[in-house]
């Protein structure tokens, strides 16, 4: 297996980039290298000063980096030697089989969509974030970012995509799946969510067991939690700001804790040809190393032909 890492991507890059791949090997197996696209003589120089070894690494060399705040679609045509384009390049040709980075998210959406290319039927991939179960245990939100405006077919297909990814990766066996709304009941919310309700109560395809209410986002409700991308991502912020305020006001808690994103490393891209990992664009040394490892184990898991499987 080869995983391919963009160590230009991120705010910190390419130095959190590297100290991440430093911690990442000490957990890989033998069998998965790490291939890394970018300044090569950089990290290179910056391995002999940590007395890294990288004799098992192996590098391809590019000259352009796509800045965070560029536009994606202008920066991909205009950079085709970016790390992020010869990235996708290098996946598209089967020559890595995950491309993770912290870079512009924009520009992996786009370089996704344009090169590997969404699965036949899927009408809008999307991204996911990681609840934290008071239980001990993880749920799933999905969109968080990508789709801010969601059809109810498209919020019906994001009940399929994260229990795929719930079975799969987390081994939530028969993942309940449940629909973000302002009320339990059927006929709560805008439009779109009703519509989303009527099409998912009658569902084969996954588990619905009906609205969910923000209230129910960390108990054992639902595993699955699907909402349009808008809301998505302000609930992600809001929890992020939650665990940098109890950061900042010095407070320890096992169970808040768990909200810090270094944990989790990052998200796939579901519902596309290949294995695409965005990371957090503050990603430090122990988010990329966590991105690594579960690149590994999304492509273990034969995540997107289980998914091609379902949409065939």
């Amino acid at each position: 297996m080869k995983i391919g890492l963009d160590i230009m991507g991120g705010d910190f890059a390419p130095k959190n980039c590297l100290d991440g791949v430093i911690l990442a090997t000490k957990e890989l197996p033998e069998s998965v290298t790490l291939v890394l696209i970018g300044d090569s003589e950089q990290a290179k120089a910056y391995f002999k000063t940590q007395g890294f070894n990288d004799s098992h690494i192996e590098y391809v060399h590019t000259t352009e980096v796509i800045e965070m705040s560029e536009h994606p679609t202008k920066a991909l045509s205009q950079k085709p030697q970016s790390s992020i384009s010869v990235g996708f390049k290098l996946l598209k040709e089967d020559k890595i089989q995950v491309l993770a980075s912290a870079g512009n998210t924009g520009a992996m959406l786009v370089g996704a969509m344009f090169s590997v290319k969404s699965i036949p039927g899927v009408i809008r991939p999307c991204i996911t974030t990681i609840l934290p179960k008071e239980n001990g245990g993880y749920g799933i939100m999905l969109d968080v970012g990508t789709n801010a405006d969601c059809k109810p077919d498209v919020l019906y297909q994001f009940g399929i995509l994260g229990s795929i990814l719930a079975r799969e990766v987390y081994k939530i066996q028969n993942p309940k799946v449940g629909l973000l709304n302002i009320g339990e009941e059927a006929e709560k919310g805008n439009l779109v969510s009703q519509a989303a309700h009527n099409l998912m109560k009658e569902s084969k395809d996954f588990n619905f067991i009906g609205n969910v209410e923000g209230r129910d986002l960390f108990d054992d409700k639902a595993d699955v939690i699907v909402c349009e991308g808008f809301v998505g991502n302000v609930v992600l912020k809001t929890a992020e700001a939650f665990f940098k305020l109890m950061k900042t006001r010095k407070r320890s808690d096992d169970y808040f804790d768990r909200f810090n994103y270094e944990l989790y490393g990052g998200t796939p891209i579901l519902g596309v040809n290949s294995n695409v990992m965005i990371g957090h664009g503050i990603s430090s040394a122990l988010a990329f190393k966590n991105m690594l490892v579960l690149s590994k184990d999304v492509v273990d898991v034969k995540l997107t032909d289980k998914i091609k499987q379902v949409f065939q």
